[in-house]
């Protein structure tokens, strides 16, 4: 199987592909496989009859080298078919097998393959009416914040604005995002996930419309300082990929997610927010929007024999 890295130019060869992708994880959209590749993991394809099959190689952890469910255009996968491609292709194991996958062929995925549960990779879905409304006593805090930050931006001159990310827009974007990089410290050496993440954003902007992206920013007295970015996923629910405010500004994080909410999220039912990498500080701030599902992630390995 011949492999090709992954490259922009890619976008509309392969975009058919996942045009009605069954899986709920937010790995198996393809802006963020392109927009990730080239960090600890690059992205490479081959194209098997109706069958695409991507496969992410590692410098830094060549011994994490594996597959992910490979895409056909008549559906899933069988489970002989995920082992016949990784026993071509040479590769032992498969990442990022979406639960909803694990659950349709358990049996038969456990006659062929050591089956273990990655939480790392494990995604939040929430409603995206939660998210729009905020209603009840589980969301007062998240409330409250955002009425603090309206009294100070929104009842006092107008300071606040918030516009649809434009080609236009993206320089002032990426501006933001160095300033907010400054504040984290997004150094590779210093936080590879961090550092992974700020290629990832400025990959997703420099080719926001190349990869179909839609996002908004907020402007505070006429500066960025927040923007998200989303992308579909399946019929039903679409990513937040990215969601990113200045942290000392009180009450702009939660304004902000309830305005992507609003505004990128109105035509789907599910908002998935994707994984929160083991950090408890994420995972606490994913918990505390109160998610109605979680979609697991797994890893297979061929079985001897």
């Amino acid at each position: 199987m011949n492999f090709k890295k992954l490259e922009i130019a890619d976008y509309r060869l392969l975009k058919p592909y996942f045009a009605s992708i069954p899986y709920r994880l937010s790995v198996y959209s393809l802006p963020s496989i392109i927009a990730w590749s080239n960090c600890v993991f690059e992205a490479r394809f081959a194209l098997a009859g109706d069958r695409l099959v991507i496969a992410n190689e590692s410098e830094l952890r060549p011994e994490d080298r594996h597959l992910i469910l490979p895409l056909s255009l008549e559906g899933d996968v069988s489970p002989g078919g995920l082992r016949s491609i990784a026993v071509e292709s040479g590769f032992s194991s498969y990442w990022c097998v979406s639960g909803d996958y694990v659950e349709r062929h358990r049996q038969a995925l456990e006659s062929m393959f050591l089956l273990e549960e990655q939480e790392e990779f494990e995604d939040y879905v929430y409603l995206a009416e939660d998210l729009a409304t905020l209603k009840g006593n589980r969301y007062v805090r998240k409330r409250n914040l955002i009425h603090q930050f309206e009294r100070e931006f929104m009842g006092n001159g107008h300071r606040s604005r918030v516009e649809p990310i434009t080609r236009d827009s993206v320089p002032e974007c990426l501006a933001f995002l160095e300033a907010w990089c400054e504040q984290k410290d997004c150094d590779v050496d210093g936080d590879i996930d961090l550092a992974c993440e700020r290629r990832a954003v400025i990959t997703s902007l420099e080719h926001f419309e190349a990869l179909e992206l839609t996002g908004i920013l907020v402007r505070l007295d006429n500066t960025v300082s927040a923007f998200g970015i989303a992308s579909r996923l399946t019929g039903d629910t679409s990513i937040l990929n990215y969601e990113k405010a200045f942290p000392d500004v009180k009450g702009l994080y939660q304004y902000l997610d309830q305005e992507c909410a609003k505004r990128l999220f109105a035509d789907v039912r599910y908002i998935n927010k994707e994984s929160d990498m083991s950090l408890p500080n994420l995972a606490r701030m994913k918990r505390s929007y109160h998610p109605v599902a979680r979609v697991k992630s797994y890893k297979l390995t061929l079985k001897e024999g």
